[in-house]
């Protein structure tokens, strides 16, 4: 059984199964990807003619998610551009029926209210989680998948949090880090006291659950 990275911009293990993150001005299609217009990178000039990139992209067959986008309150990107854009891409994501992979800083009160005000039917991924389990029990009651990342190494708290939540609601990923995917499972595993095996075939049947139609 295959690790799974649900969001990497590294080069793709072939051993795996990794959805590579791209952008409006990527031309990598050749593996399993996702795309979208990250909120440090909104131009707001090129906005329409990325959003329609992207349209185009999703209809790509390696296109198995839209994102990452999202809302960062820490970046220098105007924030209700920011939710302009983000808004546009959950409807995309509406449209063309794939799940969202989402980049929230400071922001999940914004990305919930949201979600409650769209009512999106596609899954909701909140990727490189590293705050408490009272957030994350909270994406979780919203029907939001959590997605950690190498954060959980080291971070006691976000190993708190984890603990806590059901395997049923998560996935692991590499995002932007040297750091291989099999390390990060092995602590997932030590964590929750089961085998690596058991993190595998929870993580396998969430992906197996939203993107396999």
């Amino acid at each position: 059984m295959d690790f799974i990275d649900i969001h990497t911009h590294k080069n793709i293990s072939d051993t795996n199964v990794s959805i590579l993150n791209t952008y409006p001005n990527s031309t990598n299609f050749d593996t399993l990807f996702s795309i979208g217009i990250h909120p440090w990178y909104i131009e707001e000039e090129n906005t329409d003619t990325e959003l329609s990139f992207i349209a185009q992209q999703l209809q790509h067959k390696n296109c198995i998610a839209l994102g990452e986008c999202g809302l960062d309150k820490l970046s220098e990107t105007d924030y209700k551009l920011q939710l302009k854009v983000f808004k546009a891409q959950i409807l995309l994501s509406e449209e063309y029926q794939k799940p969202l992979i989402i980049h929230c800083v400071k922001s999940f009160q914004e990305v919930l209210l949201l979600k409650k005000d769209i009512k999106p039917q596609q899954p909701w991924i909140i990727h490189g989680f590293n705050k408490n389990s009272q957030v994350a029990v909270s994406l979780i009651k919203n029907n939001c998948f959590v997605s950690f990342g190498k954060s959980l190494l080291q971070n006691e708290k976000l190993q708190d949090a984890f603990k806590e939540i059901s395997l049923e609601n998560i996935f692991l990923e590499t995002d932007d880090s040297e750091i291989a995917i099999e390390t990060i499972y092995k602590k997932a595993a030590e964590i929750k006291n089961v085998t690596i095996k058991e993190i595998k075939k929870n993580i396998h049947q969430n992906f197996n659950k939203i993107f396999i139609k």
